[in-house]
C-alpha cells in the first residue's frame, strides 16, 4: 500500500465514512458536517476513554479496599540478601535497620524511614537533588552505601527547622524566590548549608586565588558560590536567586526582598479586562 492510499485510508477514518448510516443521521441532525464532525468525534472518543479509565480506577481502589478472605495464602515478604545493621543517628534521632548491603543512603532515607524530602533525581550523582550531610558534609546520597553509615549522623532537609523556625537558609531561599518547581531545593539548601561551613573551615575551591593560604571565614563572593554549587542543577534557572539567599546568610547583611504576594486588588486588576476592579470584606467584584 503506498504512502497516498494510506493517507486516503486515514482521512476517511476520520471524516467518518466507517460510520453506520443510523450515526450518519444523526451526525446530519445534530447539524455537524466536515470538521466539525470530525472533532466531535474526537471529543466523544476522548469522553469515552476518560470514563473508562476513570470506572477502572474506580474499581481497582473498590478492589484494595476489600478485607483479605480468612485463610488467603498471601505472599511472603522477600528477605533482604546480603543484610547488614546499621547504627545511625538520622536528624538527631537514633536509628537502628537491618539493610541490604547494597543499599543507598537515599533508598533508606525515603523508603524504610520516610524521609522523602530527599529526592531522586538522575540516581548517578550528576544533578544533586540527593544531597544530605553526613557528620556535616555535604554528601550524594544516591551514591553513599547505607551501611557506610554506621556510627555517623545524618542530617537532612526535614532536620533543618526547629519545629515552625526556619533554618535561616531555607528562610533566604524563600525571602530570595531561590526556587521554581522546588524538586531540586531540598539538595540545594542541604548543600548550601554544607557549603557555608566549608567557608568558615577554609576549604579552598577550584577558584579560589590562592589555595595555600588557608585563611578561616572565607568570604564568599559570587564566583566562590557558583563553583561551590555547581554539582546542584536547577532545571528552572533559579541560581540567581539561590546564589543572593547564600550571600545574605553567609555575609549577615540583609537585603531588600525583591517580590512580595500579589494583593487581592492586583489579582482583581489582572483578572479584569476593563481595568476596573472593586473589594469589599475580602470579597472581590
Amino acid at each position: 500500500m503506498d504512502d497516498n492510499q494510506e493517507q486516503q485510508d486515514f482521512d476517511s477514518a476520520e471524516d467518518g465514512s466507517q460510520l453506520s448510516a443510523d450515526e450518519e443521521r444523526l451526525l446530519d441532525e445534530l447539524g455537524l458536517f466536515g470538521v466539525t464532525r470530525r472533532e466531535f468525534l474526537g471529543q466523544s472518543t476522548a469522553a469515552v476513554l476518560g470514563t473508562f479509565a476513570f470506572q477502572l480506577l474506580a474499581r481497582e481502589e473498590a478492589l484494595a479496599a476489600l478485607p483479605t478472605a480468612p485463610g488467603a495464602a498471601m505472599a511472603p515478604t522477600p528477605r533482604l540478601e546480603n543484610a547488614v545493621r546499621v547504627l545511625l543517628k538520622i536528624n538527631g534521632a537514633p536509628q537502628r535497620l537491618e539493610v541490604d548491603s547494597r543499599m543507598a543512603l537515599l533508598d533508606l532515607l525515603r523508603e524504610r524511614v520516610g524521609l522523602t524530602g530527599t529526592k531522586k533525581g538522575c540516581d548517578q550523582g550528576q544533578c544533586g537533588a540527593c544531597t544530605v550531610m553526613v557528620d556535616g558534609r555535604r554528601v550524594l546520597s544516591c551514591l553513599t552505601l547505607a551501611a557506610s553509615c554506621e556510627g555517623k549522623d545524618v542530617t537532612t532537609i526535614e532536620g533543618l527547622a526547629k519545629g515552625d523556625q526556619l533554618h535561616p537558609m531555607q528562610a533566604a531561599f524563600i525571602k530570595h524566590d531561590g526556587f521554581q518547581c522546588g524538586y531540586c531545593t531540598p539538595g540545594q539548601i542541604c548543600s548550601a548549608v554544607a557549603l557555608l561551613q566549608e567557608a568558615r573551615n577554609g576549604e579552598a575551591s577550584h577558584v579560589t586565588a590562592d589555595v595555600r593560604a588557608r585563611n578561616r571565614n572565607i568570604n564568599l563572593t559570587e564566583e566562590e558560590i557558583k563553583e561551590r554549587m555547581s554539582g546542584n542543577i536547577c532545571r528552572c534557572g533559579a541560581y540567581p536567586g539561590i546564589v543572593a539567599a547564600i550571600k545574605e546568610v553567609q555575609s549577615g547583611t540583609r537585603t531588600a526582598q525583591t517580590w512580595e504576594f500579589a494583593s487581592d486588588e492586583r489579582i482583581a486588576l489582572a483578572m479584569n479586562p476593563d481595568g476596573k476592579v472593586e473589594v469589599r470584606a475580602n470579597e472581590i467584584v
